[in-house]
């Protein structure tokens, strides 16, 4: 059952709207929240008159600082900073543009955003600090990056094996804030029963959502309960919950009613995190043969002053490539803009737009092909931590990729070739992301009709969770996959630490296996025990759980005869997957994921238009558990990939700290017409390292290095290499030559 390509199991409540998302519960008629943001970058509110709000139809109330209940503050001991409190409307400062200043709540949607824009703030604004390159020099290190690794690593003698490196690339990249835009924005239904609170709201994480809701409310966990089964996408941006939540759980309790609280397309902007923006240096040393002797990624990027957070985009740089001397360095500069958060890939999709690019250049300067630099400069163990690799297959990633790509008919001298107008360009990339693991925790039960239930606070972001468990499930039951119900996203099941940094489908279904092993482990015992049944006395270690039934050689038991018999009330049993931290094989190994990147593009020679014609990725994450899920988000990565190459790019207005482009309309991503072919291809394999089940998280790989690859089929195309992300036309077309007349 495991591997199969089977349809979501949810799927039919999908696309007959029968799936419920958190701004769609009901649970008795709601009242309606919107948020007033801040249109300062930086100051205080000096005065803020309500009244001709509260006096506007179906109003019920206005909450400012003045009259928002008491809350937590973040305890800065809890490690994860997604579960500590997260206040608001706790004090008249103003931290960045479209922070929170107050809640309008009404009767209908329409009539609180109506309200809101009557709700009238006086500040006294204070200079803000907005410009990333003005204040670039005053760049800090952090103690730690992202994920709790070292902020620099070192490793023989750089600076010595650059300066004598025969062949030498030095080039700086830079990348702009970034988004993530779930298709389902961040919303909350907050509702209060008495002393306790029911909270639907889409979140990646339960744990954190409860964690951060108990901290903030000053609320004991037991009297909160935290719903959401079903969520339209995340990406890192609801790893934690945000103000809409808060602002939602503290009008409920105050007014004790449902209360509904949504951000527009355009509060998504100003009120979740972003992915920060990063100034790269890359210098790679070589030999003629293009071994590389020294290797530095350097990377300088944003954070806020209030909530540090240190995206890791030059440690993805560490376990790629063989080099006897490096370094890797992050800094931060302190702005007044809202707080970086995870992105998908956090750390991968931005540094290796910049070193895969790097080793772009360097091809070129060696007259190599990218593919053969790449496989030469393969490392045997982790070339920082000296460990082996747990299942390494990146050249046959490289190789599988180039001969189904037909790479070997890649124009090598760029601009040289042609299609009527069009200038045509291929280029490729290397993928690596560091596999995590954290803890998980699930239930399985087995009812006395022989169905399965899987419980766990694990969520489903439109990934394919509740396939992949019922798979697991029915896998390690023997039992066909309609016979299983996956139940997910309530804090009242099981902790677990959700849908994040592709450690879900990994960590659950290694939990869910565990839980299975622990239910045949105790039915066999009393199979074996039991004058009544077939298996009586036979060796239960031959025994195979298939179609229903036990099976111990020619004797045979129907699974619900077994359970009806000696658990009439049902058995269940709990498994556990335990942290990175506690799992030696995490310290002993290096544990990732691989692929490797084809694009194919076509320029306009007279406007500079760039458009993608194919793109190929091929991975190997260990076992798939689902090939039809993982397919589809290894395909998504692609595309988000070639979206941070070509369009997104995030501008913030330097004078006020406000992101011009704060909607869908100016903030580019690709449509439809801009993805023609794109095809992934897994290598599958088995890493005994990462888990029992051998399986690794692939929800990120196929960004991982994507945008290099498009970015490298632009020079290749053209003969111009943009180093400044994205690659837009006013990049590219004062450098283009004139056509002949």
């Amino acid at each position: 059952m495991i591997g199969q390509g089977l349809n979501r199991v949810d799927g039919q409540l999908k696309v007959s709207g029968r799936a419920p998302y958190a701004y769609e519960q009901w649970d008795g008629q709601p009242l309606y929240g919107f948020i007033v943001g801040a249109t300062i970058g930086k100051g205080r509110i000096t005065r803020i008159d309500t009244e001709a709000a509260e006096r506007a139809p179906g109003v019920r109330m206005v909450m400012t600082h003045h009259n928002a209940p008491a809350q937590g503050v973040p305890d800065l001991s809890v490690s994860f900073e997604y579960w500590r409190a997260y206040p608001a409307l706790a004090d008249p400062d103003v931290h960045h543009y479209g922070e929170p200043v107050a809640l309008v709540v009404a009767s209908t949607f329409e009539q609180a955003r109506a309200a809101a824009r009557l709700v009238d703030v006086e500040y006294a604004e204070e200079p803000g600090r907005f410009d990333f390159a003005a204040h670039e020099d005053e760049a800090y290190a952090p103690d730690a990056v992202n994920a709790g690794l070292p902020t620099d690593t070192a490793v023989g003698d750089f600076d010595a094996a650059f300066d004598t490196a025969a062949v030498r690339v030095d080039q700086r990249y830079t990348t702009p804030y970034m988004f993530s835009q779930p298709m389902e924005p961040q919303a909350c239904l907050a509702v209060p029963q008495g002393e306790h609170l029911t909270v639907y709201v889409s979140c990646q994480i339960v744990d954190s959502a409860h964690s951060s809701l108990a901290a903030t409310l000053q609320l004991d966990g037991d009297r909160i309960h935290v719903v959401t089964p079903y969520i339209g996408g995340g990406f890192g941006s609801k790893l934690r919950v945000h103000q809409e939540t808060t602002l939602a759980a503290l009008a409920a309790r105050t007014l004790g009613m449902p209360v509904k609280v949504a951000q527009t397309r355009q509060q998504i902007f100003e009120l979740v995190g972003l992915r920060p923006t990063s100034d790269q240096r890359v210098r790679l040393g070589a030999g003629r043969d293009g071994r590389l002797v020294a290797l530095a990624h350097e990377s300088t990027m944003f954070t806020s002053p209030r909530i540090e957070y240190a995206e890791q985009s030059a440690a993805t740089t560490r376990p790629l490539y063989a080099a006897p001397n490096r370094l890797t360095r992050h800094r931060l500069v302190a702005l007044d803009l809202p707080r970086g958060e995870d992105v998908r890939a956090p750390g991968e999709a931005t540094g290796m737009l910049a070193v895969e690019s790097a080793m772009d250049e360097l091809a070129h300067v060696l007259g190599m092909d990218p593919v053969e630099l790449r496989i030469r400069n393969e490392p045997e163990v982790d070339p920082e931590r000296g460990v082996p690799f747990s299942d390494r297959r990146a050249v046959d990633c490289l190789r599988e990729g180039a001969r189904r790509f037909g790479w070997e008919q890649r124009p090598t001298t760029p601009g040289s070739r042609r299609d009527g107008r069009r200038l045509i360009g291929y280029g490729m990339s290397t993928a690596i992301r560091g596999h995590f693991q954290l803890p998980m925790r699930a239930r399985v039960r087995l009812e006395a009709d022989g169905t399965a239930v899987v419980q766990s606070d694990m969520t489903d972001i439109g990934t394919g969770t509740y396939t992949i468990l019922s798979q697991v499930a029915a896998d390690g039951l023997g039992l066909p996959v309609d016979r299983v119900r996956v139940e997910l996203g309530s804090s009242e099941f099981p902790t677990s630490s959700g849908s994040g940094g592709s450690w879900g489908a990994g960590g659950a279904g290694t939990a869910v296996h565990r839980a299975c092993e622990s239910l045949r482990e105790t039915l066999l015992d009393q199979a074996r025990d039991d004058a009544r049944s077939p298996l009586h006395g036979v060796n239960t270690a031959d025994a195979v759980f298939a179609d229903g039934s036990v099976r111990v050689g020619s004797a045979s038991e129907e699974l619900r005869e077994l359970v009806a018999r000696h658990h009439p009330e049902g058995l269940e049993a709990e498994g556990e997957t335990q942290s990175m931290a506690d799992d030696p094989n995490y310290k002993e190994y290096s544990i990732n994921t691989y692929g490797a990147h084809f694009a194919e593009v076509a320029v306009d020679a007279d406007t500079a238009e760039i458009r993608l014609r194919r793109m190929l990725g091929v991975f190997t994450a260990g076992r798939v558990l689902n090939a039809k899920t993982a397919r589809s988000q290894l395909i998504g990565g692609m595309i988000w990939g070639l979206s941070s190459a070509l369009d997104e790019d995030a501008v913030v207005d330097t004078r006020s700290g406000a992101f011009v482009n704060r909607d869908l309309a100016h903030y580019l991503v690709p449509v439809h017409a801009d993805v023609p072919e794109v095809e992934a291809v897994i290598i599958e394999s088995f890493d005994d390292k990462a888990n029992v089940l051998g399986a690794k998280g692939l929800g990120e790989l196929g960004i991982c290095g994507a945008g290099a690859a498009v970015a490298n089929a632009v020079f290749n195309a053209t003969g111009i290499r943009v180093r400044d992300f994205p690659i837009t036309l006013d990049k590219l077309l004062p450098e283009l030559p004139l056509a002949d007349s």
